[in-house]
């Protein structure tokens, strides 16, 4: 099995590392005939540094790789949302995507596929804190910002980061059955699929070090107040701002809307709940805002791609391991 992955200077050492990894653990368990070859393939062979510092053996300068890929894989870094690739690598990033059998990119890496002119109108995903701009720069393909990752047809895309291992179980699976896959994630001790989407952050990524700050006082309002029904109007009202100007104005601090972020946060108490005691569904729901706890399991599956229940059996502080399987 020929891999290609497409790495450069400053790349997230975890897009490297992680899918490498899920290969050659897959490698000690297939006979040698069926091995994962990887080849890196860079600016120039040689080393390329990652951007912790960190410095992978790049095995071949792209204008001298001109092999066929049954995978290739374009791995993300840091520097890519902003980074305009020389129309040289793009016309060659573009013939060796379109020979392979199956092409992508783990994290922000799908904005080399998007430049390449690949992704038009396929359906795709990348790190939550790039979807929306993604989204905008190339209007012609479908960003999916909730999912860990996205196939469609032979284009692989995932989120940010770890979620490069999700995408290549995946892929094991596919190649080798899903038994392999489940043995190889129990050897990372990683799960095999994630409950979830990216979703799964705290809203309190959102809020500032102002502690004055519009979406802090909001933060500490709705929180004081998690149980209750909540109008717009009510936390408007709270924190001394206008009804007709605290949407857009919370919007703009925030990156969500007043309502997406009380849900958010009501999710996050849940979790907590849920983590931390054994108290019955019906009480986390109150607890925490929901009306019922059938609103609270939709808006889990909703969200999240779980219900409260899974989630609670799943992630239940005394465990002593992760579920694998």
């Amino acid at each position: 099995m020929r891999l290609t992955l497409v790495v450069f200077d400053d790349v997230q050492a975890l897009d490297v590392a992680g899918p490498l990894d899920v290969f050659a653990e897959a490698n000690l368990l297939l006979p040698k005939k069926d091995h994962y070859v990887v080849t890196l393939v860079g600016e120039r062979p040689g080393s390329v540094r990652c951007s912790s510092g960190l410095e992978f053996r790049v095995h071949c300068a792209y204008p001298d790789f001109h092999a066929e890929s049954d995978l290739l894989l374009v791995a993300g870094g840091p520097r890519l949302p902003e980074y305009r690739p020389a129309p040289a690598f793009l016309n060659w990033l573009n013939q060796r995507a379109q020979g392979a059998s199956r092409f992508g990119a783990v994290c922000n890496g799908v904005f080399l596929l998007a430049h390449a002119g690949l992704l038009a109108g396929r359906e795709i995903t990348t790190h939550w804190d790039h979807a929306e701009r993604l989204s905008k720069q190339f209007p012609d393909s479908t960003v999916r910002p909730d999912k860990i990752f996205v196939r469609d047809g032979n284009l692989f895309t995932c989120g940010g980061v770890t979620a490069g291992i999700d995408l290549c179980l995946s892929l094991v699976a596919e190649d080798w059955g899903h038994e392999l896959a489940v043995k190889v994630a129990k050897r990372l001790i990683v799960y095999i699929r994630r409950d979830g989407g990216q979703s799964q952050y705290s809203p309190y990524l959102a809020v500032g070090p102002d502690e004055n700050s519009l979406v802090a006082r909001v933060l500490k309002y709705v929180t004081d107040h998690i149980s209750d029904t909540l109008t717009i109007e009510d936390i408007a009202d709270a924190v001394g701002v206008s009804r007709r100007t605290f949407s857009r104005a919370f919007a703009k601090h925030a990156h969500v809307t007043p309502s997406v972020f009380v849900e958010q946060l009501r999710i996050d108490f849940a979790r907590k709940l849920l983590e931390e005691t054994d108290v019955p569904l019906k009480t986390v729901a109150f607890r925490c805002g929901f009306h019922t706890a059938t609103q609270m399991r939709m808006i889990f599956s909703r969200q999240l791609s779980t219900t409260p229940k899974l989630y609670r059996e799943r992630h239940r502080a005394n465990d002593a391991a992760p579920a694998l399987g």
